[in-house]
């Protein structure tokens, strides 16, 4: 078997390696503006799986590609890159939008609100930044055509995202408080302003 990778796609897999590590330069500064506030960590255990992935994705994208010759063919790698530059955009306003909140662990902090900002403002859509990682999962692979690379990514994935969002969703559900019991003999709240 001989190595037949185009150059370009390399670069294209290079550089979304190299936004990975921006995100984890913000993820370690954001995690320490959280701690610093009380931050409380959760979910642990299935991090490092998401590391390896995510590590994986970029990994076969190039094996794949390279080794068993897969092509680029136009009718399916323009609108496959066009979409992994669509999913970058969202990571970043999703990431912009969260601000220090943001981060690849799910680390919450007691006492702040949730966000309800840039994409988080569509109820409709709870986790956007998982849609972004979703569709670069499928589209890089196929860039190239690597099928195998982009199936194999969308089941782990999909199998990952049922942990990991019902671990953000038990974070996020802790910062919710019910309001404080009125003090006794005072009436009750009518909820609206006072005239």
């Amino acid at each position: 078997m001989s190595w037949h990778l185009s150059s370009w796609y390399l670069l294209l897999v290079l550089l979304v390696g190299l936004e990975r590590v921006a995100e984890l330069v913000v993820a370690r500064r954001n995690a320490r503006w959280s701690m610093a506030r009380g931050g409380v960590l959760s979910g642990q255990g299935h991090y490092p799986w998401m590391v390896v992935l995510h590590t994986g994705l970029l990994a076969g994208c190039l094996i794949e590609a390279g080794l068993a010759d897969r092509p680029f063919v136009p009718v399916l790698g323009w609108p496959m890159l066009v979409l992994v530059v669509a999913a970058q955009g969202l990571r970043w306003w999703c990431i912009t939008a969260l601000g220090p909140q943001w981060n690849t662990q799910v680390i919450v902090v007691p006492g702040m609100p949730t966000v309800e900002r840039g994409p988080y403002r569509l109820r409709w859509l709870r986790h956007p930044n998982y849609v972004a990682v979703a569709v670069e999962g499928a589209a890089l692979p196929l860039v190239h055509t690597a099928w195998v690379t982009a199936l194999v990514f969308t089941v782990l994935n999909a199998a990952l995202m049922v942990v990991r969002i019902r671990c953000e969703n038990d974070a996020l559900a802790s910062l919710v408080t019910t309001p404080p019991a009125p003090p006794a003999g005072a009436p009750p709240s009518t909820g609206g302003a006072s005239a």
